[in-house]
This record gives C-alpha cells, sequence and structure tokens, in this order.
C-alpha cells in the first residue's frame, strides 16, 4: 500500500463551519431532551393515576444530574487544559466526578424521602423506568458528541445511513415486499430488509467518498492553544487520503486508488442495515407492551421524536465503539491534562523520563 498525499478542498469561514459543528452538537442536546421527556411521559401518566409526590421532578433532576457528569466529561476531555489554567475552574476539573456523584446522592436522597406507604413498588419501578430512560437516552446522546468531536464525517454518515435504510427498506417492501420479516413489525418484510441493506451499502459508500474531499468533515473538533478557540482545521489522517491497493483477481494483480475510510464506511453500513433495524423493532415492542401508537405527537404522521430515532441511538453506540476498537489514539490533550494534574515532583519525574527517552532515541540532543 502506497500513500499518495493530496490538498484536500479547505474549508472556507472557518468560524461558520465551527458554528455549525456547535448547532449540531446543540441538536443532539435538544433530541436527546425530548426523547426523555416523552418516554418519562409514559411513565408519569401510570405515575400521577396515585397521586405521588416528586416523580416528574426527580426525572428531570436525574437527567441534569446526569448531563452535567457526561458533558463535563467531554468538557474536560477536550477543553480541560484550557479550563485547568483558570483557578476559579480548577476545582471543577479536578473534582467533576465527586461532584456529580455528590449531585446524585442528593438525588437519591430525595427519593427515599418521598416513598409513600403502600406504593413502595409502583415507585421503586418508576425509579428504575427513569435509570433506563437515562441510559438510552442521556449515554447514547453523549456518545453521539463524541463522535461529532473525533469529526463531523463520524456524525454524518451514520446518521444518514440510517435515514437511507429506513427509506430504501419502506420503498423496496412497499413494491416488492411478500414475505413477513417479524412479529412486532407485521408490515416489515424480508424484500424490505434486504433491498433496504443493499440501498444503504451503496449510499453509505457513495456519501463517504464526497465527504472525504472536505477538510471540514474529516477533520476532529479541538482546542488550539495558540489560537484560543475551537477549530476544525488539521493535516487528514491516512484514513481521508487516497491509498493504492493491490488487489489478485483471476490471477492478475489489479491495482485501485481509494480513500481508507471507505473500508470503515462498509463496516457502519452494514451494522445499520442489518443491526440498526433491530432498534425499531425494540421501540416497536415496547409501544406494544404499553398499549400505545407512538411516543409522542410532535411530528404529524411520525410520532415522536423518538419514533424517530429509535435506530440512531443504536448506531451511534455502534460507532462510538468502532471508533474507540479501530481508530483513536492517544490525545495530546487528554494526555496533557493528566499530566496537569500531577503534583509537581511528578511532573519533573516525568519529564526527566521522557526527555532520557528522547536522547536515547537521537530524537533529541540537549
Amino acid at each position: 500500500m502506497m500513500a499518495s498525499r493530496i490538498q484536500l478542498r479547505p474549508t472556507e469561514e472557518p468560524s461558520k463551519h465551527l458554528l455549525s459543528a456547535v448547532a449540531a452538537v446543540a441538536a443532539a442536546l435538544a433530541v436527546q431532551v425530548k426523547c426523555f421527556q416523552e418516554i418519562i411521559s409514559i411513565g408519569y401518566s401510570v405515575y400521577r393515576i396515585h397521586g405521588l409526590p416528586w416523580f416528574r421532578s426527580l426525572s428531570w433532576y436525574f437527567l441534569l444530574t446526569s448531563n452535567y457528569f457526561f458533558y463535563g466529561e467531554n468538557l474536560v476531555d477536550y477543553f480541560g487544559v484550557a479550563v485547568s489554567r483558570v483557578d476559579s475552574l480548577r476545582f471543577l476539573v479536578k473534582y467533576h466526578r465527586f461532584l456529580s456523584f455528590c449531585l446524585y446522592c442528593i438525588g437519591f436522597v430525595w427519593f427515599v424521602l418521598s416513598l409513600v406507604k403502600k406504593y413502595y413498588m409502583k415507585q421503586f419501578s418508576l425509579f428504575a423506568w427513569t435509570h433506563v430512560a437515562l441510559l438510552i437516552v442521556v449515554t447514547q446522546s453523549y456518545l453521539i458528541i463524541q463522535n461529532i468531536f473525533e469529526g463531523l464525517i463520524w456524525f454524518i454518515v451514520p446518521v444518514s445511513m440510517i435515514v437511507c435504510n429506513d427509506v430504501m427498506a419502506y420503498m423496496f417492501g412497499f413494491f416488492f415486499g411478500r414475505t413477513p420479516l417479524i412479529q412486532l413489525s407485521p408490515k416489515k418484510t424480508w424484500e424490505g430488509f434486504i433491498g433496504g441493506g443493499f440501498a444503504t451499502v451503496i449510499f453509505g459508500l457513495i456519501a463517504s467518498y464526497f465527504l472525504c474531499q472536505f477538510q471540514f468533515f474529516v477533520c476532529p473538533i479541538e482546542y488550539s492553544e495558540t489560537e484560543g478557540r475551537m477549530i476544525i482545521e488539521c493535516e487528514p489522517s491516512y484514513l481521508f487520503r487516497p491509498q493504492e491497493y493491490s488487489i489478485a483477481l483471476f490471477g492478475a494483480s489489479k491495482t485501485i486508488t481509494m480513500y481508507p475510510f471507505l473500508l470503515h464506511s462498509l463496516s457502519m453500513s452494514i451494522f445499520s442495515s442489518v443491526i440498526g433495524p433491530f432498534g425499531g423493532f425494540f421501540a416497536s415492542g415496547f409501544k406494544r407492551a404499553f398499549k400505545i401508537k407512538d411516543f409522542g405527537d410532535m411530528i404529524p404522521g411520525h410520532g415522536g421524536i423518538m419514533d424517530r430515532f429509535d435506530c440512531q441511538f443504536l448506531m451511534a453506540t455502534f460507532v462510538n465503539v468502532y471508533i474507540s476498537s479501530f481508530i483513536r489514539y492517544a490525545s495530546p490533550q487528554k494526555l496533557l491534562n493528566m499530566v496537569y494534574n500531577l503534583k509537581p515532583e511528578e511532573q519533573l519525574q516525568l519529564f526527566n523520563q521522557l526527555k532520557d527517552s528522547l536522547e536515547e532515541r537521537n530524537i533529541i540532543n540537549l
């Protein structure tokens, strides 16, 4: 394999593009809040019958606490070096997890004090309901935002794959569907499932090829200490630069040039086609269990936000795990943040050991 360096199309008006990335993060947070509200409303309709106190208030308190923890983790990961230099904020960075746990304990005590005799089972069931909703919604949105920071291509491509699979599965099922796929969704057919899968793979490769040409989509969102702001500028990694591959076909060797990211896109498209739909099947089973048609009525004819994002959350988890397993490398910013939290003598020891190692390898000569 031989790399060929090319100049990707540069980003124009970087501040505007950065605002687009911030808008994507804000949209993920807004979807999270709305999905949580739709899930909690189902439990609240049951809870309200018995006139028990504090369920809704506690649910939203736990949502705020969870967001403080997860988004604080992102803040520490991506802005920790900058934030640690502000004396008034250093405490929040250093003891973020402890503060998060204290906030959770307040909610835990609040719940125990709200227990009402004869309704213990109902209250504990709804306490579990809230935590399951947090696990499904808040954790997944946190993973989505992590994907965005790795590069917008890791957000746009998976999201569009799920949309494509949903639309094309419907189209193939409508025109060619004959064989039922699963009892939970009687209208789903094998023809739609397979046709939607092939269409998603093709769409994913085309969309990935197009986005790989733009620096704005492939560069991670990072904090620049020299510029004192967030930037989407980088030397694109080999994933987003054309590479030459030799393939043996029928005894003859053929060389093709392609972006390595297309191979990862193929993995994501297969997951979105084969496993992704089961997020929708799970949601269908959930709604049937509670005898409801939709999670909400925000989108006329399509139900609520959760009805549209049931598969997206599962896909976001896969992408995050995939990046962690096969793509991500240690970030200098995260390592620096850990170093800054060491004691001065530990920082000095680390410096001396690193200097000795670099000198032995003739990387530096001091």
